[in-house]
């Protein structure tokens, strides 16, 4: 269960890290944060979190499935909402325009179709590479 969640943790940080650096815009526009909300709802983002947190809900004692969904569902409302400030700072209005038409075209739509899966391997991936690290780190750390 730790290793899965530090995987989750590691997937969310290299979520936010993939923004560009542009000039800083302000987290205060509302019509700005509609249309990056928006965007991560087009992008696939918000379907990659659903994937990331299913193992996480599984993991509860099947009586207590439903209730630990509903209230990590709407903790992702508060993340959703701090990653859509992080896209305020690094994108300008035009470059999430930008964004939302490129996956709202038949190739966007597909890879925002696919990020679900895509961050279900990914993170599997992750932790058999994070496993192989293990005697790679036995043989540095003198044991």
């Amino acid at each position: 269960m730790k290793k899965l969640l530090i995987a989750v943790a590691f997937v969310f940080a290299a979520q936010v890290s993939m923004a560009q650096t542009t000039t800083a815009t302000k987290t205060g526009d509302p019509v700005f944060k509609k249309e990056v909300l928006r965007l991560l709802e087009l992008s696939g983002t918000n379907a990659q979190y659903e994937a990331l947190i299913a193992p996480i809900i599984k993991s509860a004692p099947a009586d207590k499935q439903a209730d630990f969904k509903k209230e990590i569902t709407e903790s992702l409302k508060g993340l959703t909402d701090k990653i859509a400030d992080i896209y305020m700072e690094e994108f300008t209005p035009e470059d999430v325009k930008t964004m939302i038409k490129y996956f709202e075209s038949p190739v966007g739509k597909k890879a925002a179709s696919k990020a679900g899966v895509l961050a279900e391997k990914g993170q599997a991936a992750g932790m058999e590479w994070g496993q192989s690290l293990q005697g790679i780190m036995m043989k540095y750390s003198g044991e």
